[in-house]
């Protein structure tokens, strides 16, 4: 039988004799007491290592003051020193009057900014969020569990918005948040995006930006996580939102969140949250309540490793050059294992952490589990949806980055033999 036989035209029996020697073969991997973990999409410890010399950085008969005079081991800088500003403000592109730098989890910056929302509203005058009777969220899918856990957690309604190859699906965004004004904002990740690797358009950034919302106080919560985490050297290209909101007429529409939790150290990174000077006022004003100040010498210590935005880049290709070969190995893999079978599709990342795989409907359940049975686990099914449903149980989210090449081999291959046992079941059941 033919590597790129179509399942949909097999007969019966060739379907059943096919699903005998996959078993079989599954049978062999289960016999090898496997403990393999694609479930996250942390860095691998030879990324990790390319970050090492920052920690010799600072010495303890060093200069440890900021450019602007503030003692690092003191109190103050509630909204980062200098030139950690500078550096991360090119990165985003904003200016340095637009940029809050943080402690080392964006996620923490996130679940505070909605937090202080629900609080407090989001800029004077309005209403806080969680004095009214309902708030929703729109939630492009498949997207990142631990925006929609953070919705959860505070009681916000999500509502699922398709995703397109370009973008969120625009039609139903702007026909909705037109109509609502209990929806008070959305989650994007628009660059290399998680899991799908899908880069925003121009025009869906622009349509973003400019729509009209029933909710004065709607905000786009957008984290470029991926910012600069390329896997080519002809990257994505996203357009500035910030911008792009203020060229529209709305310049406080937008909280843009980074980090450099996968560009040196994901437990003492340092986070940010860039938007327009308003809001980085307000917010400037809660944090002077919340905290004294971050960690500034960690700041400082990234500034003086990162040194430049060019030099950033160059570790940044240093990263990739460690990853990139296993989105390669696993990409390969599933075109030689699923390709043409009509059983399975997925996206081909420029960039970003993760490879998106599309089984048939009503079989990422039974695939992840058959999986996790001798020793492969994966993110849970559903996991890319909120309230953990994803309504055709087809997406599995693939995290290539952690296990070493030979162990990520071996998990892609026990993948493909599950997904294909999975999908010949559902078709001789009749499900297709």
């Amino acid at each position: 039988m033919n590597l790129g036989t179509d399942f949909l035209k097999l007969g019966t029996d060739e379907l059943k004799d096919l699903y005998h020697e996959l078993q079989r073969e599954y049978n062999e991997y289960k016999n090898q007491n496997l403990k393999l973990d694609m479930s996250r999409g942390k860095p691998c410890p030879e990324q990790l290592e390319l970050s090492m010399e920052m920690l010799d950085i600072l010495k303890s008969d060093d200069q440890i003051k900021a450019m602007d005079g503030i003692d690092c081991r003191n109190y103050g800088g509630v909204d980062g020193i200098h030139e950690a500003k500078e550096l991360f403000s090119q990165m985003l592109g904003v200016s340095t009057k637009e940029i809050i730098i943080g402690g080392n989890s964006s996620l923490n910056m996130m679940y505070d900014a909605l937090s202080r929302a629900m609080l407090f509203g989001v800029s004077e005058g309005e209403m806080p969020w969680g004095k009214l009777p309902k708030v929703k969220f729109l939630c492009p899918s498949p997207g990142y569990d631990r925006h929609f856990a953070i919705c959860e957690l505070l009681n916000i309604e999500m509502i699922t918005i398709d995703m397109n190859q370009d973008g969120p699906d625009m039609d139903t965004i702007e026909r909705l948040v037109s109509d609502d004004d209990s929806i008070k904002g959305i989650w994007c990740v628009p660059k290399y995006s998680n899991p799908d690797g899908i880069t925003y358009s121009d025009k869906i950034v622009d349509r973003l930006a400019c729509m009209k919302t029933k909710a004065r106080d709607f905000r786009i919560f957008w984290d470029d996580a991926y910012t600069v985490h390329h896997l080519t050297d002809k990257p994505d290209q996203l357009k500035n939102i910030l911008a792009a909101c203020k060229t529209a007429g709305y310049p406080n529409r937008v909280y843009m969140f980074s980090s450099t939790s996968k560009i040196t150290f994901p437990g003492s990174g340092v986070a940010m949250i860039a938007s327009s000077e308003e809001n980085v006022n307000f917010i400037k004003k809660q944090l002077g309540i919340q905290t004294i100040g971050p960690d500034k010498i960690n700041q400082l210590r990234h500034v003086r490793f990162l040194r430049s935005l060019d030099n950033l880049n160059v570790h940044m290709k240093k990263q990739a050059a460690i990853i990139k070969p296993k989105f390669d190995l696993v990409l390969h893999q599933l075109e030689v294992d699923l390709g043409g079978k009509n059983i399975a599709e997925w996206n081909k990342p420029n960039g970003g952490y993760f490879i998106s795989l599309n089984t048939l409907d009503g079989c990422a359940n039974e695939v992840v589990n058959m999986a996790a049975q001798i020793g492969v686990t994966l993110t849970n099914a559903g996991a890319t949806y909120p309230y953990g449903k994803d309504p055709r149980d087809r997406n599995i989210r693939i995290a290539p980055t952690f296990p070493s090449i030979k162990e990520l081999e071996l998990a892609i291959k026990v993948l493909c033999v599950c997904v294909q046992l999975i999908s010949i079941k559902k078709i001789l059941a009749g499900g297709i």
